[in-house]
């Protein structure tokens, strides 16, 4: 079983209680927007990192880590990028690319929006976990855990960080 902690659109600030809330989970994926590489610094040196860039990060960032990621854990093959779309309305390109090899879960970020959602015409979980900067039209800065286990993903939870 691993534990994972799920985040998306930093831009460039890292919530205090994030390293709190995330402390006993296996790894932190953060799904692109992270802004100054220096949050993926601190959170790689917290727990195993993983990583995509967003529209918004600089070069030093987009040498580090892939637009796309495509890994399986426990299980469950994993999808993620940036910007990606949600069911029923995937972004251009990448409709296609789950169609011609689907995951178990496909991650995105970008529109600072929370969704957990399935996707029956595809078998599969997509996961936006919102944005936890300060930067974005977002009211509420959100955070997902999860746990996956035996190609299941469980225990999903939704946490909303302090102002």
């Amino acid at each position: 079983m691993k534990k994972i902690g799920l985040m998306s659109d930093t831009h460039s600030y890292l919530h205090p209680q994030v390293m709190q809330y995330f402390d006993k989970v296996d790894e932190i994926w953060h799904a692109g927007d992270i802004g100054d590489i220096k949050v993926a610094d601190e959170l790689e040196a917290f727990k195993p990192f993983r990583a995509v860039f967003g529209n918004i990060d600089g070069k030093d960032v987009r040498v580090r880590y892939p637009e796309q990621l495509r890994f399986t854990m426990e299980g469950v093959a994993v999808f993620m990028t940036h910007i990606g779309g949600y069911p029923g309305k995937y972004a251009p390109g990448v409709r296609e690319q789950i169609k011609q090899q689907p995951p178990k879960l496909f991650i995105c970020g970008h529109s600072h929006i929370l969704k957990v959602m399935p996707d029956p015409a595809f078998q599969l979980l997509h996961i936006n976990p919102g944005a936890c900067g300060q930067q974005g039209w977002h009211k509420v800065k959100t955070l997902v855990r999860f746990e996956l286990e035996a190609g299941r993903i469980q225990q999903l939870e939704v946490i909303e960080l302090p102002k």
